[in-house]
């Protein structure tokens, strides 16, 4: 997802590169959308996924940039989302772990009760 926000006048070009080449298959886009305070705002979707060392960028062209803005796509997580990942990979084993010493907390209980019921 590429998105330009704030723009006046309302005339913008936004496009993606793929290693340089622009790319036309594969590309959704809004109209621009008044915002309701004399600006604007666009979002453009690539719906491709990139192979490995492919460089794919968003160019956006506006009247108030002298040159195009150019945003490289970084395919890697944020650091947040690998801590979210860590973290619920952690409790799940922990679940795990904790879960199997009920279970044979459990099964080591119930076989001892049942020797002794056996034997009155």
């Amino acid at each position: 997802m590429c998105s330009a926000y704030n723009f006046y006048p309302r005339v913008i070009d936004v496009y993606w590169l793929r290693n340089g080449e622009k790319v036309t298959s594969d590309v959704t886009a809004t109209e621009e959308m008044a915002d309701g305070d004399w600006y604007y705002q666009i979002h453009s979707h690539l719906e491709y996924t990139p192979t490995s060392g492919e460089k794919i960028s968003c160019v956006v062209e506006h009247a108030s940039s002298k040159k195009p803005i150019i945003i490289e796509w970084d395919g890697s997580l944020p650091e947040a989302e690998k801590n979210k990942i860590a973290i619920g990979a952690s409790g799940l084993m922990l679940g795990i772990i904790l879960s199997a010493a009920g279970f044979l907390y459990y099964k080591k209980k119930s076989s001892g009760q049942w020797r002794n019921e056996t034997r009155d």
